[in-house]
């Protein structure tokens, strides 16, 4: 790739997508947990462009809102009027001036790879063209653009199907709507683009025509059909997320994580695992999930939005969601953490425990059956079987303070707001409405109660006759 070269880089996302049956623009449906624009940008961001303009139009602020990002602009095209009409709306919003090669994508073709976009502007710059495009051949070229050549294998134009004959439709070389052109050139050819079609639109593949016309080079690279496949309908996303899953396995398999079952982990793009963890059979890892080194993910676990750090042990049924994990914890089975939670070095968070917007101090443990929300937590403290912290009074939700090393007994209720102090006590089946001060021990006096003989009377009074 040419680096003296300026780029600019265009993303058509302006279309409903009407195929998808859905009240969203098809660009924001998500593939891998990121948008399907996300996608493209992500593959255009290491070839360091000048200037990427998003053509928007249905739903605008939307798609803006999901692709917004420093260096990113945007051109509003108001009316459909075809992929032509879409780029000369962001030559007058943003690339008037520019001096360079612009590269144009659609923004639902979610595949694409920066590799094979260097290899584009690579073979643009190494011949001199003018315009550069990707070329495929599939065995179903139904809604593509056909690729016409002449006798000695030169590009001579591009037909919509539409607009195409019979014996043009029967060719299988497509055109799967990426370029690299020349600024200059392209600005120049937008303004001569007539809406002689079917459809009766601005076709951008005119722009091909008009750069052979004029005699300068023009060339083609071809790409694997897989990797220029749009998304139309929902059967297309379900068919490109098991695609990409795959690549993503594969792409942790390669940098040192195992996985007892690849075809059931469902691993977002954006997720990242440190080598040597394990990771077991129908694990999800979504949205920014951070997973540390040598950590173990027993099966049925569902991570959102999370930090994991190293030697963590999470077993079956977990979920976590918008928490972080310090090292060398162990979760689960069957445990929830709900956004907020904040666990220190070594915690224990045992079967059906809850947590929620607390902090747990390093080595603390709650092992069984509780609920800790809105709570902070020292270190080395045993959270007994039962405990709650009752931490809403039906307008808000104060806090319950635990220092170092407390002994909260089962079958306890802290109501907040209270405070344990360190190396307190707290009794079984105590309800805490009051400060505890340090080294103390709290407890409601509940006196045992018996009645002798007490069963047999009551089986009398039951037996029937």
């Amino acid at each position: 790739m040419n680096i003296s070269t300026p780029l600019a880089v265009v993303v058509l996302a302006a279309g409903q997508g009407t195929r998808m049956k859905s009240a969203r623009a098809k660009v924001l449906h998500e593939l891998a947990g990121r948008p399907l624009l996300g996608h493209v940008l992500a593959a255009v961001a290491p070839l360091g462009p000048a200037r990427t303009v998003v053509v928007v139009g249905h739903q605008a602020d939307a798609v803006r809102a999901v692709a917004a990002g420093p260096g990113l602009s945007f051109a509003l095209q108001a009316e459909q009027r075809g992929t032509g009409d879409a780029v000369r709306v962001a030559r007058d919003a943003a690339l008037r001036d520019f001096e360079g090669d612009v590269l144009i994508l659609y923004g639902d073709v979610p595949l694409l790879e920066t590799a094979t976009l260097r290899g584009l502007l690579d073979a643009h710059h190494a011949t001199s063209a003018v315009l550069s495009l990707l070329v495929t051949a599939v065995e179903d070229p139904t809604g593509y653009g056909r690729i016409v050549r002449d006798t000695a294998g030169g590009l001579l134009r591009i037909v919509e199907q539409k607009d195409a004959d019979a014996p043009t439709r029967a060719l299988r070389e497509v055109n799967p709507g990426i370029y690299c052109i020349d600024a200059a050139f392209l600005a120049a050819a937008l303004d001569r683009l007539q809406p002689n079609n079917a459809q009766g639109e601005l076709y951008l593949t005119d722009v091909v025509a008009q750069a052979v016309a004029s005699g300068r080079p023009v060339t083609s690279q071809p790409v694997a059909p897989d990797e220029v496949v749009g998304v139309n309908s929902r059967a297309d996303l379900a068919a490109l997320e098991a695609v990409v899953r795959g690549r993503t396995v594969a792409r942790h398999l390669a940098a040192g994580v195992s996985f007892l079952d690849p075809a059931t982990a469902h691993i977002d793009a954006e997720v990242e695992i440190g080598a040597d963890t394990i990771v077991g059979p129908w694990v999800q890892l979504r949205g920014r999930t951070r997973i540390g080194r040598d950590c173990r993910l027993h099966g049925n676990v569902f991570i959102a939005d999370s930090e994991i750090a190293d030697g963590t042990e999470i077993k079956p049924f977990v979920v976590i969601s918008e928490s972080r994990i310090a090292a060398s914890c162990t979760l689960g089975p069957f445990a929830q953490l709900r956004p907020g939670a904040d666990l220190g070095r070594g915690v224990h968070v045992g079967n059906f425990v809850e947590i929620k917007k607390s902090i747990l101090g390093e080595g603390t443990k709650a092992n069984h059956l509780a609920y800790l929300g809105d709570a902070t937590i020292g270190s080395a403290v045993n959270i007994g079987a039962g405990t709650i912290t009752s931490n809403y009074d039906g307008f808000a939700k104060p806090r319950t303070v635990i220092g170092d090393r407390v002994q909260i007994g089962s079958d306890s209720q802290l109501v907040a707001p209270v405070t344990v102090g360190d190396d307190a006590y707290v009794a079984t089946g105590t309800t805490l409405r009051h400060d505890v001060e340090p080294g103390a021990l709290a407890f409601n006096p509940k006196p045992d109660q018996r009645r002798a003989g007490w069963v047999e009377a009551f089986r009398q009074r039951r037996r029937v006759p």
